[in-house]
């Protein structure tokens, strides 16, 4: 497995990408099928994940040079650390909640009443309902398993830029 990650890093963006996706497309299921709503904090590691397929995506796509599919794969490892980093938040504020919520407005609340430059803040302030555990799989939250993926796609990018052939 890992000779396959280092032989071929472009094919692991490429299936980087496929299991971003298929989160995105989880999430949009537990949403509007399921009628889960996403939190600020959810909100903004669904925008980590979002980055990280993309420029996944973008990484596996051009045979060129090695610099290419690095630099793309370098800009996913920093929003897989910041996803990581807001996922290990949440999940410390749902087994440690906080008498007072501390996670934010309602996401779509705030872009209605206030102009993008107040509301833009108020998403990454965090307080709404990210102490809530409305669903879990094997025992754990949505956010603990976001923390795994996220923390997976991290460590499998840093092996595939450090590891690959030249």
């Amino acid at each position: 497995m890992v000779n396959w990650i280092w032989n071929a890093p472009r094919r692991t963006l490429a299936l980087i990408f496929v299991a971003c996706a298929a989160m995105l497309g989880f999430g949009m299921y537990l949403q509007h099928v399921v009628g889960l709503e996403p939190c600020p904090m959810c909100i903004v590691q669904r925008y980590c994940l979002i980055a990280v397929g993309v420029f996944a995506l973008i990484g596996s796509l051009k045979p060129s040079t090695a610099g290419w599919w690095k630099s793309f794969a370098w800009l996913a490892v920093l929003f897989a650390g910041f996803g990581a980093f807001t996922a290990a938040r949440q999940s410390w504020l749902q087994w440690y909640p906080p008498e007072f919520a501390t996670c934010g407005r309602d996401f779509y609340g705030m872009i209605e009443n206030y102009p993008i430059s107040r509301s833009l803040p108020m998403i990454f302030r965090g307080s709404g309902d990210c102490t809530a555990i409305d669903w879990t799989f094997l025992g754990g939250s949505i956010a603990n398993w976001s923390f795994v993926a996220f923390t997976a796609f991290f460590i499998v990018l840093l092996l595939a830029i450090f590891k690959a052939k030249r």
